[in-house]
């Protein structure tokens, strides 16, 4: 794999509290030099998608805990489709599921993605679930009909494991979100089973793989 093939698997990422639409430029200018993908936040999508045409922009749905009323994530989705998003990333309600009430988690996921033409991940936040919640979190995601599973929002204490990428794989397409900060990492991301890797150090893991395709 070189370095433009990589690129093209990663979701060069700015989601911070602190995030301006100065800072969302910059990702958006280093996605579009190095053929990345970009994740930005909700309010920043218009400009973004005016800014930068060609770049394919993620958003997020619910950020960071997933508690949003289930209209209101709804309603946040077809928002960021208007305003130009390619995907949605959309956090699942882990209260609800570690309480037991997955088919409600399920529905809440089905209304985001019924309601958009475009491709939904659902973050299932790995660092708050056990073994058997994780696959719950993705069986309801499937069930929504989503398009991915994501590992993490960056909010928990916790990121993507090749574990957690291996378990997710059996029920549909991963992002490995969360602490993956060099190619060597997000290769070993890919090997086992992602098809993406959400990051804010996209530049980074990119120029970390040698040009030959040695990491």
């Amino acid at each position: 794999m070189d370095r433009r093939e990589l690129a093209a698997h990663i979701d060069h990422t700015v989601l911070g509290p602190e995030t301006t639409l100065a800072n969302v430029e910059t990702v958006l200018d280093e996605a579009a030099e190095y053929g990345m993908n970009a994740c930005i936040p909700p309010c920043y999508v218009a400009e973004a998608a005016e800014y930068t045409p060609d770049v394919t922009l993620a958003t997020v749905v619910g950020f960071p805990h997933g508690q949003n009323a289930t209209g209101a994530k709804r309603d946040e989705g077809v928002r960021a489709w208007e305003d130009g998003a390619d995907e949605l990333d959309v956090v699942v309600n882990v209260g609800r599921l570690k309480a037991g009430e997955d088919e409600r988690v399920a529905e809440d996921l089905e209304e985001v993605v019924a309601a958009v033409p475009i491709p939904v991940k659902v973050i299932i936040e790995t660092a708050l679930l056990n073994e058997g919640e994780k696959h719950r979190a993705c069986e309801a995601a499937a069930q929504a009909d989503a398009d991915m599973v994501k590992t993490s929002t960056g909010f928990a204490n916790g990121g993507a494991t090749v574990a957690d990428v291996e378990l997710m794989a059996e029920y549909l397409p991963v992002k490995a979100s969360g602490g993956v900060g060099n190619a060597a990492e997000a290769l070993a991301m890919l090997d086992a089973g992602a098809v993406r890797i959400g990051a804010s150090s996209g530049v980074e893991i990119v120029e970390s793989l040698d040009e030959d395709g040695d990491d």
